[in-house]
């Protein structure tokens, strides 16, 4: 396989796996070590080992951070902080992917991203939808709704008053409220489903600062 046969296949996909050059009567020894030495040369980039994206100027997109996060750790979708930025539900850009999994937590790097996993049960593995990020493509980021409720759920004391003010929320007008205590209800214990009352006196605060302007 030359590089430009790389090219071909890969055609506009961000990021691609190894068993995409696997298809047909091909060497798979040597698919493997030409892809070793594309990596080497700067190429191509390893994002985890059979996860690969190629490198500028030979790629046609750049990969977006929630979909690298998505393919990086199978069955997880980006949450916490993350999604509640790209939801607008918080003012602050955040430079890190934060994605939730029923896997092992950890970090990890790819490229010059980099991508945070927290753990929850597979009970708690619902509330996410696909997100278009460009070029047709989507990944998976939790719902607004379900994003709070994550960030309060892993966040030691995160049902508190002064947690929730510490976050900042905002377009609280944005939210589906029988959605918020619908999923909060699947949460055993009550912090959760506190903490989404909480929420809900603060958008209705929200909402109040809003008339009186």
């Amino acid at each position: 396989m030359t590089f430009l046969d790389l090219l071909r296949i890969v055609g506009e996909e961000p990021v691609f796996e190894t068993g995409l050059l696997l298809a047909g009567p091909v060497n798979a020894a040597d698919v493997r070590r030409q892809l070793s030495r594309w990596t080497a040369s700067g190429k191509v980039i390893m994002l985890r080992r059979g996860l690969y994206a190629l490198a500028p100027p030979f790629r046609a997109a750049v990969p977006h951070p929630f979909l690298v996060s998505n393919r990086l750790v199978p069955a997880s979708y980006v949450s916490l902080q993350s999604a509640l930025s790209y939801h607008g539900m918080i003012p602050e850009a955040v430079p890190v992917t934060t994605s939730v999994t029923t896997g092992r937590p950890g970090t990890r790097y790819a490229g010059d991203e980099t991508f945070l996993y927290r753990h929850v049960s597979a009970a708690l593995l619902f509330g996410y939808a696909g997100e278009d990020v460009g070029r047709g493509r989507k990944a998976l980021v939790a719902l607004p709704e379900k994003a709070i409720l994550d960030l309060v759920h892993l966040t030691p004391g995160g049902d508190r008053p002064e947690a929730l003010a510490g976050l900042r929320l905002q377009e609280l007008d944005r939210l589906d409220r029988a959605r918020l205590l619908s999923m909060a209800a699947r949460w055993p214990g009550g912090k959760v489903r506190r903490a989404a009352q909480a929420v809900l006196r603060l958008a209705d605060g929200e909402g109040e600062e809003h008339e009186t302007r």
